[in-house]
């Protein structure tokens, strides 16, 4: 599985911006994904995770109620929609797949995006 995020940007407090995470590869449809985050000087932090079938949706409280995370699987992607951003939302995201439902340690996925950035101004 190979991954691509983009849709990242600078925006400002309170803005909202939609990320994609767009993947080939057959086992896509049967992996779950997450979005983490990383921000300078900080560890990579879970985000928002997806299983298979997208009937399984689980987030960081931080982002809970602001951020929503989907999946197309015929399209093979994977969004998440950010809401009333913040300041301290800003970070590289990125997309990864794996075979665990409610992972939240990096160490638990196997595929990776290359990241996209996300800036929000005060």
């Amino acid at each position: 599985v190979q991954l691509q995020a983009s849709g990242g940007g600078l925006v400002q407090a309170g803005g909202s911006l939609t990320l994609s995470c767009v993947a080939s590869g057959r086992t896509f449809s049967r992996n779950a994904v997450a979005w983490f985050r990383q921000a300078p000087g900080k560890e990579r932090e879970f985000v928002a995770g997806i299983n298979w079938s997208g009937d399984m949706i689980y987030y960081v409280d931080s982002v809970k109620g602001r951020f929503t995370i989907s999946r197309d699987n015929p399209e093979g992607t994977v969004y998440l929609r950010m809401n009333s951003l913040k300041p301290e939302d800003t970070a590289v995201y990125y997309c990864a797949a794996g075979q665990y439902n409610y992972a939240v340690l990096p160490s638990k996925y196997n595929y990776w995006g290359q990241g996209t950035q996300v800036t929000v101004s005060s």
